[in-house]
């Protein structure tokens, strides 16, 4: 896996330790692009993930744009589920 440079700084943020909590949301959905998965957008601050053949449903967090702990260690999970 070749990610360019904001796109590398993100992913390793999400997989740090301790867990991240000011990971821009923003970031993190480009992260999913450049995996090559997809984002639709579903009801509401929902959308839905698509990556090598897995799934997964997030909530864009407001009013802040980061990411809370829990989502990033959802992120996370989803990413080892997709084999990335």
């Amino acid at each position: 896996m070749k990610l360019a440079g904001k796109h590398r700084k993100t992913y390793e943020a999400v997989f740090s330790e301790p867990t991240r909590a000011n990971i821009a949301w923003a970031d993190i959905e480009s992260l999913f692009r450049a995996l090559g998965g997809k984002v639709k957008e579903g009801r509401g601050s929902r959308i839905r993930v698509y990556l090598n053949d897995v799934v997964a449903v997030f909530h864009r967090p407001h009013p802040d744009p980061e990411a809370k702990k829990s989502t990033v260690e959802s992120v996370r999970k989803f990413l080892e589920r997709a084999g990335v």
